[in-house]
């Protein structure tokens, strides 16, 4: 059998797996992709006040209690603890769906007299969220981000 296979059988054989390959490649793997949106769509002014964000969280870390997030079947919760005033009670959160900008939920508010706030179940879609929690205190910024699955 291969006593007749010569080396021009041999570059038949590479290139037609190459073909095939870069068609595979082309028709079948786009396919199994998932699509994701971008996470602004003003990315460049985004990224020039970038340090806000970095500072943010760095005085975030820091805090000896954080905020903290609960599910319940209302929403989700937002319980701030009595050692973080924030300036004027104004929280803003963003809960940012990576696959879907349209369920993105962004809003400025003011906390209430218990220091908490609840995201209604209505606004929420089941999937990934990505909850971010910002606030200043004293004038610096101060920010938390948190991983959310709700079922």
């Amino acid at each position: 059998m291969f006593k007749k296979f010569t080396w021009g059988h041999g570059v038949a054989v590479a290139l037609g797996s190459f073909i095939l390959f870069i068609l595979f490649m082309v028709l079948v793997f786009p396919n199994g992709q998932q699509g994701s949106e971008l996470v602004s769509d003003n990315y460049y002014e985004d990224e020039l006040v970038y340090q806000e964000v970095i500072d943010g969280k760095n005085n975030a870390d820091q805090l000896p209690q954080k905020p903290q997030y609960n599910q319940s079947p209302t929403g989700i919760k937002i319980d701030f603890p009595s050692t973080i005033v924030a300036d004027e009670n104004k929280v803003h959160f963003d809960l940012f769906r990576t696959d879907d900008a349209n369920l993105d939920v962004k809003k400025d508010l003011t906390l209430d007299g218990t220091k908490s706030f609840t995201i209604p179940k209505q606004v929420i879609s089941k999937g990934s969220y990505t909850l971010k929690v910002k606030w200043k205190q004293n004038k610096k910024p101060y920010q938390i981000d948190y991983d959310v699955l709700w079922k």
